[in-house]
């Protein structure tokens, strides 16, 4: 395949799906990963994707228009959701019992975890896998429910019931966009399920990597003015600190 065809499979395969990874890209047309990536940046120098960590995403891509798979979501920003991870499983204490939600970001928080005298609580089966395999001398609890294939996550009416029993010190919801005061998912279902538990939460905090500021989704779960603070990467731009440091505390 010539390199001009090659960069237009790679712009329809990016409108297409929205966010493609460098792996897909690789497979789909058999050439390296590190011609992808070349591809990826002269694609985006042309302004025809959005450069992002591990892909492309299509420049008409927003947060609320599709929402990405969960293969998808792992491919993109690693390094910030590693950050990300780090930061919560430092403010995780021994004797806490803690709920951690779905999202890419908390299912990496079990490679950093320290502290093994901690009860954790999910609703995510990615989530309390990692756990299992990494840590199996903790004790972590599934809440059962109806599964969404989508994400992992146990929601409805059986998982919200048994939330509504529970007590945490600490909770971390990862969303899919912060715009203003604003929390917002792409999922009713998940979440009633997040705000839940926070509600039940001693200390809450949101989850998200720069991306999602000034990004609204379907679904409005929460206010950031009602949590303790929003749990982020390096590199949020400081207008974005400034801002959101009007709602909550912002932890980088």
């Amino acid at each position: 395949m010539l390199k001009n065809e090659r960069l237009r499979e790679i712009t329809r395969l990016a409108n297409q799906r929205g966010v493609v990874s460098v792996n897909d890209i690789s497979k789909h047309l058999k050439v390296s990963s590190m011609t992808i990536r070349r591809d990826l940046d002269e694609l985006a120098t042309d302004n025809k994707i959005i450069r992002v960590h591990g892909g492309a995403q299509s420049v008409n891509f927003q947060v609320g228009s599709k929402e990405l798979s969960h293969t998808q979501k792992r491919a993109l920003n690693k390094p910030e959701k590693a950050q990300i991870a780090k930061i919560v499983s430092s403010m995780i204490n021994d004797g806490e019992t803690i709920f951690l939600g779905t999202g890419t970001t908390n299912e990496l928080v079990a490679q950093y975890l320290k502290v093994k005298n901690v009860r954790i609580i999910t609703n995510s089966l990615p989530v309390f896998e990692g756990f299992r395999r990494t840590h199996p001398e903790i004790d972590i609890a599934l809440v059962g429910g109806k599964l969404r294939e989508y994400s992992g996550a146990f929601i409805g009416s059986l998982a919200n019931s048994l939330i509504e029993q529970l007590h945490f010190q600490k909770s971390f919801i990862s969303v899919n966009g912060v715009n203003n005061n604003k929390v917002t998912n792409s999922n009713p279902d998940e979440g009633q399920m997040q705000k839940l538990a926070l509600d039940r939460s001693d200390q809450k905090y949101i989850v998200a990597d720069h991306t999602k500021f000034d990004q609204e989704d379907f679904y409005t779960f929460y206010a950031l003015d009602n949590v303790d603070g929003l749990i982020t990467d390096a590199s949020v731009p400081n207008e974005f600190v400034k801002k959101y440091e009007g709602y909550t505390r912002i932890i980088k």
